[in-house]
């Protein structure tokens, strides 16, 4: 497929039509669009509205290995992943970033494990924190962002092949919607994938897992645990307070997602 140009993009957004590649980029500013009409009340400021948008999707289509934000460049060394829509770090640099490798360019960094409970008591990543539930990884986007701090997120799972890769997808939505009217700014505009998961981690860094250790998810006495987290991952109670775990509202979440 050939690469998208700034004038496809900027037709995508302006006309009618929008191409399916656009849309996987434009999808969250259906809702920017919406605030920039209530907003921009004269024709001027209407057009400053619409060339500041015009220009960050350029810079966010055009610029080399930028952040989702456009500020500036990832801090980390990334490598090609299986899922190309996300970024993704070596398990060698996940070892340099847990050591301060990388403490100078970076002010926080939260190691997002999204395996079930029983798992990450048998083992996870020094520092780690789990998150398993939608409303886990959401409640991220409560807490106050520094804007002077270089605040990453890293995620990941067993292998890194659905539930990590699914939660980084979900947070990343979650946060265009979020600042649906201020596009394209996020709470957490520098956010990578955890090449291989834990099992690859582990598998080179034992010391630098707490306990020592590896289960995985499909371990013989942890079936019952594995059907009941495993329903619980897929509900959430989303902003009105009832859970919800339709497929028709999981694909409508679904288009909202901007990288």
């Amino acid at each position: 497929m050939r690469r998208r140009t700034a004038f496809d993009v900027r037709r995508g957004l302006f006309s009618g039509k929008r191409s399916a590649c656009v849309d996987l980029i434009l999808s969250p500013l259906q809702a920017i669009k919406k605030a920039k009409d209530v907003s921009c009340k004269t024709p001027k400021s209407n057009e400053r509205c619409r060339n500041g948008i015009i220009s960050a999707v350029e810079t966010l289509e055009t610029g080399d290995d930028m952040i989702a934000d456009g500020s500036c460049k990832y801090s980390l060394p990334t490598i090609p992943g299986k899922h190309k829509d996300l970024t993704s770090i070596s398990p060698e640099v996940m070892a340099d970033v847990i050591r301060g490798s990388f403490s100078d360019v970076i002010g926080d960094v939260t190691i997002v494990d999204c395996r079930y409970p029983y798992e990450f008591k048998g083992g996870h990543i020094i520092g780690a924190v789990n998150m398993y539930t939608k409303d886990e990884v959401n409640s991220l986007l409560q807490k106050p962002v520094a804007d002077n701090k270089r605040h990453v997120l890293i995620f990941h799972c067993e292998f890194s092949s659905e539930r990590g890769p699914k939660m980084y997808r979900f947070l990343r939505a979650q946060d265009r919607m979020l600042n649906s009217d201020n596009y394209p700014r996020l709470n957490f505009p520098e956010v990578y994938l955890l090449h291989g998961g834990y099992k690859a981690f582990f598998n080179k860094y034992q010391d630098l897992c707490d306990p020592i250790s590896y289960k995985p998810m499909l371990h013989e006495n942890h079936s019952a645990d594995l059907r009941h987290f495993r329903v619980k991952s897929k509900s959430w109670t989303g902003d009105d307070g009832n859970q919800k775990t339709s497929r028709r509202y999981r694909s409508r979440l679904g288009r909202h997602l901007s990288f």
